[in-house]
Protein backbone atom coordinates (compact mmCIF):
# COMPACT_ATOMS: atom_id res chain seq x y z
CA UNK A 1 0.00 0.00 0.00
CA UNK A 2 1.73 3.60 -1.30
CA UNK A 3 0.87 5.84 1.74
CA UNK A 4 2.37 9.03 0.36
CA UNK A 5 0.35 8.84 -2.56
CA UNK A 6 -2.52 9.16 -0.69
CA UNK A 7 -1.21 11.65 1.77
CA UNK A 8 -3.92 13.74 3.46
CA UNK A 9 -3.24 17.73 3.71
CA UNK A 10 -2.92 18.64 6.98
CA UNK A 11 -3.85 21.95 7.14
CA UNK A 12 -4.13 24.65 4.26
CA UNK A 13 -7.80 24.32 3.21
CA UNK A 14 -9.16 23.14 6.35
CA UNK A 15 -7.13 25.82 8.08
CA UNK A 16 -9.17 28.06 6.02
CA UNK A 17 -12.22 26.50 6.63
CA UNK A 18 -11.90 26.81 10.08
CA UNK A 19 -11.70 30.42 9.78
CA UNK A 20 -15.47 31.06 11.28
CA UNK A 21 -18.12 32.41 9.02
CA UNK A 22 -20.26 32.13 12.05
CA UNK A 23 -22.33 29.68 9.92
CA UNK A 24 -23.24 26.40 8.51
CA UNK A 25 -20.09 26.34 6.60
CA UNK A 26 -18.12 27.88 9.16
CA UNK A 27 -18.98 25.46 11.67
CA UNK A 28 -19.44 22.47 9.46
CA UNK A 29 -15.71 23.33 8.00
CA UNK A 30 -14.47 23.25 11.50
CA UNK A 31 -16.01 20.24 12.49
CA UNK A 32 -14.58 18.93 10.05
CA UNK A 33 -11.57 18.77 11.63
CA UNK A 34 -9.04 21.08 12.98
CA UNK A 35 -6.63 22.10 9.88
CA UNK A 36 -5.70 18.84 7.49
CA UNK A 37 -7.15 18.06 4.54
CA UNK A 38 -6.73 14.40 3.32
CA UNK A 39 -5.84 14.60 -0.38
CA UNK A 40 -6.18 18.36 -1.40
CA UNK A 41 -8.96 19.50 -1.78
CA UNK A 42 -10.96 17.01 0.46
CA UNK A 43 -12.54 17.37 4.02
CA UNK A 44 -13.10 13.76 4.30
CA UNK A 45 -8.87 12.60 5.33
CA UNK A 46 -7.27 9.11 4.82
CA UNK A 47 -4.42 7.10 6.71
CA UNK A 48 -1.58 8.06 4.52
CA UNK A 49 1.64 9.07 6.06
CA UNK A 50 4.80 10.51 4.90
CA UNK A 51 7.45 8.08 6.16
CA UNK A 52 9.94 8.55 8.63
CA UNK A 53 12.19 11.72 7.19
CA UNK A 54 10.20 13.09 4.15
CA UNK A 55 8.29 16.66 4.18
CA UNK A 56 5.68 18.34 2.93
CA UNK A 57 4.40 21.31 2.23
CA UNK A 58 0.81 22.35 1.72
CA UNK A 59 -0.47 25.77 0.00
CA UNK A 60 -4.20 26.62 -0.36
CA UNK A 61 -7.25 29.41 -1.16
CA UNK A 62 -10.64 29.60 -0.80
CA UNK A 63 -13.12 31.56 -1.56
CA UNK A 64 -16.80 31.23 -0.05
CA UNK A 65 -20.30 32.71 -0.31
CA UNK A 66 -23.27 31.88 2.48
CA UNK A 67 -26.29 32.86 2.78
CA UNK A 68 -28.58 32.63 6.07
CA UNK A 69 -32.02 33.86 4.93
CA UNK A 70 -31.91 37.77 3.19
CA UNK A 71 -28.21 37.92 4.77
CA UNK A 72 -25.11 37.76 2.57
CA UNK A 73 -21.86 37.07 3.36
CA UNK A 74 -18.32 36.16 1.89
CA UNK A 75 -15.11 34.94 2.68
CA UNK A 76 -11.33 34.33 1.56
CA UNK A 77 -8.39 32.49 2.95
CA UNK A 78 -4.92 31.94 2.51
CA UNK A 79 -3.21 28.75 4.51
CA UNK A 80 -0.11 26.95 4.34
CA UNK A 81 1.08 23.45 6.68
CA UNK A 82 4.15 22.58 6.89
CA UNK A 83 4.26 18.42 7.95
CA UNK A 84 7.35 15.64 8.52
CA UNK A 85 7.29 11.66 8.56
CA UNK A 86 8.11 11.18 12.34
CA UNK A 87 8.21 7.42 11.52
CA UNK A 88 6.98 5.39 9.06
CA UNK A 89 3.16 5.39 10.75
CA UNK A 90 3.49 9.02 12.29
CA UNK A 91 3.32 12.53 11.09
CA UNK A 92 3.88 15.65 12.71
CA UNK A 93 2.10 18.83 11.09
CA UNK A 94 1.93 22.81 11.89
CA UNK A 95 -0.16 25.55 9.39
CA UNK A 96 -0.85 28.97 9.96
CA UNK A 97 -4.04 30.98 8.05
CA UNK A 98 -5.06 34.40 6.91
CA UNK A 99 -8.56 35.20 6.69
CA UNK A 100 -11.09 37.78 5.55
CA UNK A 101 -14.66 38.00 5.91
CA UNK A 102 -17.40 40.53 4.62
CA UNK A 103 -20.81 41.24 5.17
CA UNK A 104 -23.29 43.67 5.22
CA UNK A 105 -22.68 45.00 8.47
CA UNK A 106 -18.93 44.62 8.83
CA UNK A 107 -15.17 43.48 7.26
CA UNK A 108 -12.40 41.92 8.96
CA UNK A 109 -9.31 40.54 8.38
CA UNK A 110 -6.13 38.81 9.77
CA UNK A 111 -4.69 35.54 11.25
CA UNK A 112 -6.39 32.96 13.08
CA UNK A 113 -4.91 30.65 15.07
CA UNK A 114 -1.91 28.00 14.44
CA UNK A 115 -2.99 24.67 13.79
CA UNK A 116 -0.61 21.70 15.87
CA UNK A 117 -1.36 18.33 14.91
CA UNK A 118 -0.63 14.08 13.84
CA UNK A 119 -1.53 12.00 12.33
CA UNK A 120 -0.81 7.76 13.48
CA UNK A 121 -1.99 5.28 11.31
CA UNK A 122 -2.02 2.41 13.77
CA UNK A 123 -3.52 -0.55 11.72
CA UNK A 124 -3.02 -1.60 8.47
CA UNK A 125 -3.51 -4.62 6.21
CA UNK A 126 -1.75 -5.14 2.92
CA UNK A 127 -3.31 -8.40 1.86
CA UNK A 128 -6.74 -6.57 2.29
CA UNK A 129 -5.79 -2.38 1.17
CA UNK A 130 -7.53 -2.00 4.75
CA UNK A 131 -5.85 0.76 7.06
CA UNK A 132 -6.84 2.70 10.25
CA UNK A 133 -5.28 5.71 11.85
CA UNK A 134 -5.74 8.46 14.80
CA UNK A 135 -5.63 11.84 14.34
CA UNK A 136 -5.65 14.65 17.35
CA UNK A 137 -5.55 18.50 16.30
CA UNK A 138 -5.36 21.59 18.00
CA UNK A 139 -5.90 25.24 16.83
CA UNK A 140 -4.26 27.64 19.42
CA UNK A 141 -6.84 30.50 21.11
CA UNK A 142 -7.11 33.96 19.18
CA UNK A 143 -8.34 36.00 21.99
CA UNK A 144 -11.51 38.41 22.59
CA UNK A 145 -10.30 40.65 20.22
CA UNK A 146 -9.65 38.65 16.98
CA UNK A 147 -12.88 35.96 17.61
CA UNK A 148 -15.22 39.16 17.79
CA UNK A 149 -13.95 39.80 14.12
CA UNK A 150 -14.69 36.04 13.06
CA UNK A 151 -10.77 34.70 13.35
CA UNK A 152 -11.21 31.50 15.25
CA UNK A 153 -12.34 30.56 18.87
CA UNK A 154 -11.02 32.90 21.61
CA UNK A 155 -10.08 30.27 23.44
CA UNK A 156 -9.06 27.57 20.94
CA UNK A 157 -10.12 23.89 19.87
CA UNK A 158 -9.51 20.51 19.70
CA UNK A 159 -10.53 17.44 17.77
CA UNK A 160 -9.71 13.58 17.25
CA UNK A 161 -10.99 11.79 14.00
CA UNK A 162 -10.63 8.43 13.68
CA UNK A 163 -9.65 7.04 10.18
CA UNK A 164 -11.02 4.57 7.81
CA UNK A 165 -9.13 3.67 4.34
CA UNK A 166 -10.05 0.96 1.71
CA UNK A 167 -7.97 0.80 -1.12
CA UNK A 168 -9.63 -0.47 -4.16
CA UNK A 169 -9.04 -1.47 -8.07
CA UNK A 170 -9.99 2.05 -8.96
CA UNK A 171 -8.76 3.99 -6.18
CA UNK A 172 -9.77 4.07 -2.65
CA UNK A 173 -12.57 4.89 -0.04
CA UNK A 174 -11.78 6.61 2.99
CA UNK A 175 -14.01 7.26 6.03
CA UNK A 176 -13.99 9.61 8.78
CA UNK A 177 -15.66 9.97 12.67
CA UNK A 178 -14.64 13.58 13.90
CA UNK A 179 -15.54 14.49 17.57
CA UNK A 180 -14.19 18.16 18.61
CA UNK A 181 -14.94 21.36 20.91
CA UNK A 182 -14.34 24.12 19.85
CA UNK A 183 -14.04 26.99 22.57
CA UNK A 184 -15.30 31.00 22.69
CA UNK A 185 -13.85 33.72 25.38
CA UNK A 186 -17.37 33.70 26.53
CA UNK A 187 -17.98 29.99 27.95
CA UNK A 188 -21.67 30.20 27.04
CA UNK A 189 -20.70 30.06 23.70
CA UNK A 190 -18.34 26.81 23.69
CA UNK A 191 -19.53 24.19 21.11
CA UNK A 192 -19.03 21.01 20.08
CA UNK A 193 -18.74 19.07 16.68
CA UNK A 194 -19.50 16.10 15.43
CA UNK A 195 -18.72 14.92 11.61
CA UNK A 196 -19.56 11.53 9.94
CA UNK A 197 -17.86 11.69 6.14
CA UNK A 198 -16.72 9.74 3.62
CA UNK A 199 -15.08 9.98 0.18
CA UNK A 200 -14.47 8.54 -2.53
CA UNK A 201 -11.53 8.72 -5.22
CA UNK A 202 -11.07 7.51 -8.30
CA UNK A 203 -7.70 7.23 -10.05
CA UNK A 204 -8.98 8.06 -13.73
CA UNK A 205 -6.27 8.72 -15.78
CA UNK A 206 -2.14 8.18 -15.04
CA UNK A 207 -2.15 11.90 -13.15
CA UNK A 208 -5.60 12.91 -12.48
CA UNK A 209 -7.74 11.71 -9.67
CA UNK A 210 -11.30 12.45 -9.36
CA UNK A 211 -13.13 12.65 -6.01
CA UNK A 212 -16.65 13.01 -4.46
CA UNK A 213 -16.75 13.59 -0.53
CA UNK A 214 -19.61 14.12 1.63
CA UNK A 215 -20.63 14.68 5.13
CA UNK A 216 -23.34 14.84 8.19
CA UNK A 217 -22.31 17.72 10.93
CA UNK A 218 -23.61 17.88 14.46
CA UNK A 219 -23.40 21.37 16.26
CA UNK A 220 -23.97 21.39 20.06
CA UNK A 221 -23.85 24.42 22.12
CA UNK A 222 -23.23 24.55 25.81
CA UNK A 223 -26.76 25.93 26.19
CA UNK A 224 -28.64 25.77 22.91
CA UNK A 225 -30.79 23.31 20.56
CA UNK A 226 -28.81 21.14 18.56
CA UNK A 227 -28.20 22.08 14.79
CA UNK A 228 -27.10 19.89 12.39
CA UNK A 229 -25.96 20.05 8.65
CA UNK A 230 -24.24 18.96 5.89
CA UNK A 231 -21.76 19.10 3.00
CA UNK A 232 -20.85 17.81 -0.35
CA UNK A 233 -18.07 17.93 -2.53
CA UNK A 234 -16.39 17.84 -5.89
CA UNK A 235 -12.41 17.60 -6.22
CA UNK A 236 -10.14 16.80 -9.17
CA UNK A 237 -6.38 16.50 -8.64
CA UNK A 238 -3.65 16.50 -11.17
CA UNK A 239 0.09 15.52 -10.78
CA UNK A 240 1.86 17.86 -12.23
CA UNK A 241 5.53 16.45 -11.23
CA UNK A 242 5.78 13.16 -9.20
CA UNK A 243 6.31 15.81 -6.33
CA UNK A 244 3.58 17.87 -7.33
CA UNK A 245 0.12 18.11 -6.89
CA UNK A 246 -2.13 21.13 -8.00
CA UNK A 247 -6.04 20.31 -6.94
CA UNK A 248 -9.43 22.36 -6.95
CA UNK A 249 -12.94 21.37 -5.09
CA UNK A 250 -16.52 23.09 -5.03
CA UNK A 251 -18.08 21.93 -1.66
CA UNK A 252 -21.78 23.23 -1.18
CA UNK A 253 -23.16 23.17 2.34
CA UNK A 254 -26.60 23.51 4.22
CA UNK A 255 -27.79 23.33 7.56
CA UNK A 256 -31.29 21.54 8.27
CA UNK A 257 -33.47 24.52 9.35
CA UNK A 258 -36.53 25.39 7.35
CA UNK A 259 -36.30 26.88 3.57
CA UNK A 260 -36.76 30.22 4.94
CA UNK A 261 -34.53 30.21 7.80
CA UNK A 262 -31.86 28.12 5.82
CA UNK A 263 -28.29 28.73 5.80
CA UNK A 264 -26.44 27.45 2.47
CA UNK A 265 -23.01 28.50 1.60
CA UNK A 266 -20.65 27.53 -1.69
CA UNK A 267 -16.97 27.11 -1.56
CA UNK A 268 -14.37 26.87 -4.15
CA UNK A 269 -10.85 25.80 -3.47
CA UNK A 270 -7.35 25.71 -4.73
CA UNK A 271 -4.32 23.97 -3.65
CA UNK A 272 -0.63 23.48 -4.54
CA UNK A 273 0.86 20.27 -2.53
CA UNK A 274 4.88 19.51 -2.47
CA UNK A 275 6.39 16.39 -0.86
CA UNK A 276 10.62 16.23 -0.53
Amino acid sequence: MNHNSCEAPKGPMRLLHRQPLRCALGAALLAAGLPALAMQPLITDDTGTQGAGAQQIELGGMHARQAAGPERSRADGLGATYTVGAIDTLDLYAGQGYARNRDDAMRTSGWGGANLGLKWRFYENDATGTSLGLKPEWLTPVGREREARGLGPGRGAHMLTLLASQQLPFGALHANYAWGRERGSDPATDLRHQRLSAALVWDVAERWKLAVDAGLLRHTPRDGERQRSRYAELGLVYSVHPQWDVAAGVIRSRDARPAVERTTATTTTVGLTGRF
